[in-house]
């Protein structure tokens, strides 16, 4: 195959488009930034005593429902909340109300 100067092949160009994709890719989760919803399932049963850690992620272009995360004191396992749930709004309510203060 002869090539002439200042053409790239088109096999050349898309491993390189391949490339930069899958960089990007990583780069935006490296960021924190998450692509998808984080919560498949959520838990509606009370587990408060056993929360240590609890985030809420509002709803954004890649997840329509907000979620809620709340991390386990002894296994620092995540658990996602069913925000619907009484107990946990009051949970939330608290935790606003705190922060205010």
């Amino acid at each position: 195959m002869k090539m002439t100067s200042g053409k790239i092949p088109i096999s050349s160009l898309l491993v390189l488009l391949v490339l930069l994709s899958i960089t990007e890719g990583k780069s935006l989760r490296g960021l924190g930034m998450e692509l998808r919803c984080r919560c498949i399932q959520t838990e509606s049963r009370p587990i408060g005593r056993h929360i240590g850690k609890m985030e809420i992620i509002p709803a954004n272009s890649h997840c329509e429902e907000s979620e809620i995360i709340a991390t386990l004191k002894r296994t620092g396992q995540e658990v996602c909340l069913d925000g619907e749930a009484p107990w946990v709004k009051r949970l939330i309510a608290k935790m606003m109300s705190s922060r205010r203060r």
